[in-house]
């Protein structure tokens, strides 16, 4: 095997042209190319000619014209994307309000990070008494920390949250909430306060679109949680059955989580996750009036966000991304993609791509080697990554035809022979 890569190449962003005018900035690095004999080892090369072809997409991408934002009923809402955290939209984004049960996503997320899905939980007296949304848990029952889990995230229940507050925070609700503040300003949640585990109206308890938004990514990175959130219904201890309040789970196509809220100070608020087709985003929207304008507002919000994405292809198979040397005066070897690929991208982005192929090799070379290899981004994210092959065997010459070759080129020295 060779190897092809021993050092790192500088990335190479294709884009359209500065509107300063004139050519691109020239970034290609050369080695040094073998005149006779065989080439060098480790040089490399990035082809200049794909600017062009690059540049030109990207252009293609930017073309469609972009959907508007549509009009949305709330005191704030983020759209962002869920693999970059790129915003896509806001609208008062750091405005601290109140947020209702989407401040069961701290009380989750310390849970999960403390505790074993299958811990059993006394539920505490202080945890069976809290109104309003419960599973009707009594003082002194035992349930796993997944069963209580799942009536906090599907069912929002109150008294679910509560007795993993008393169970993680020791027997101390106020130690808990505690904790959450200090995991809040740990994670960099600036315009985060809370005063309860379970989201009930309290003075003081405020979080912002951005703040729920973070929280609910960092969340999702645990697959319990995942597994939880996208389910539509649950049965647990006692026979309880659980059903969600996320109404888009059912009704919007891609949808797998995470977390509603309401109460009369908060209104109506909900953060959606959604994947299509690899498209990943998540929308936040708080304070809407009522039910139906927070589904029909989340919801425009989500389409339009899928408008801002179209699958292309970033990869051509049998595209030329690069050529290397093999000497002996034998024609460059195209180096292409081991297969084509068709990614989803945003269309009010540039493509960059960073390309590290061998300048020169040594024969032979077989049809289908790895030479190189081939990076495409958008912004930080990595859209494809794939290597790149010979596009054709060369073989080594024999011994006739070597000396043939060196003879050559030893006359072309000496006399200029040969052109």
């Amino acid at each position: 095997m060779r190897s092809w890569l021993p050092r790192a190449a500088s990335p190479t962003a294709f884009a359209p042209r500065a509107k300063t005018g004139g050519p691109p900035p020239r970034e290609t690095r050369r080695g040094s190319r073998a005149r006779s004999g065989p080439p060098p080892a480790g040089s490399y090369s990035l082809a200049v000619k794909r600017r062009l072809v690059v540049a030109a997409a990207a252009l293609a991408l930017a073309t469609p014209a972009l959907a508007a934002l549509p009009q949305v009923h709330a005191r704030a809402y983020l759209v962002e994307d869920g693999q970059t955290g790129q915003v896509l939209a806001r609208y008062h984004e750091r405005a601290r309000v109140p947020i209702a049960s989407l401040t069961k996503l701290m009380t989750v997320l310390l849970t999960v990070e403390r505790t074993k899905p299958s811990d059993v939980v006394t539920v505490a007296p202080g945890a069976a008494s809290v109104g309003e949304s419960s599973i009707e848990l009594r003082p002194g029952e035992r349930l796993t920390v997944r069963e209580l889990l799942e009536g906090a995230l599907i069912q929002s229940a109150n008294d679910a949250a509560d007795a993993l507050a008393y169970y993680v925070g020791r027997g101390s609700e106020a130690r808990f909430v505690a904790m959450m503040n200090t995991r809040a300003r740990q994670l960099g949640l600036r315009d985060t306060h809370y005063a309860r585990p379970d989201g009930l109206d309290a003075p003081g308890h405020v979080s912002s679109a951005r703040d729920v938004t973070k929280l609910a990514r960092l969340l999702m990175r645990h697959a319990l949680v995942r597994s939880i959130v996208r389910r539509q219904s649950a049965t647990i201890a006692g026979g309880r059955v659980l059903h969600t309040w996320n109404d888009l789970l059912a009704t919007f196509p891609g949808v797998f989580g995470v977390k509603t809220g309401h109460t009369s100070a908060a209104g109506w608020n909900e953060v959606a996750s959604l994947d299509r087709r690899g498209v990943f985003v998540y929308g936040t929207i708080l304070g809407s009036p009522d039910r139906t304008t927070r589904n029909a507002d989340l919801s425009a919000l989500l389409r339009w966000a899928l408008s801002r994405y179209r699958r292309i292809p970033v990869l051509r198979a049998g595209h030329v991304y690069a050529k290397v040397e093999v000497g002996y005066g034998q024609a460059p070897v195209d180096l292409v993609p081991a297969r084509g690929l068709i990614r989803p991208v945003r269309i009010d982005q540039p493509l960059l791509e960073r390309v590290v192929a061998m300048a020169a090799v040594a024969l032979p070379v077989l049809r289908g080697e790895r030479l190189g290899e081939i990076r495409v981004y958008q912004g930080p994210r990595l859209v494809a990554r794939q290597p790149l092959v010979a596009g054709r065997t060369v073989k080594r010459p024999g011994a006739l035809g070597r000396a043939a070759f060196y003879g050559g080129r030893t006359l072309h020295h000496m006399w200029g022979w040969l052109p």
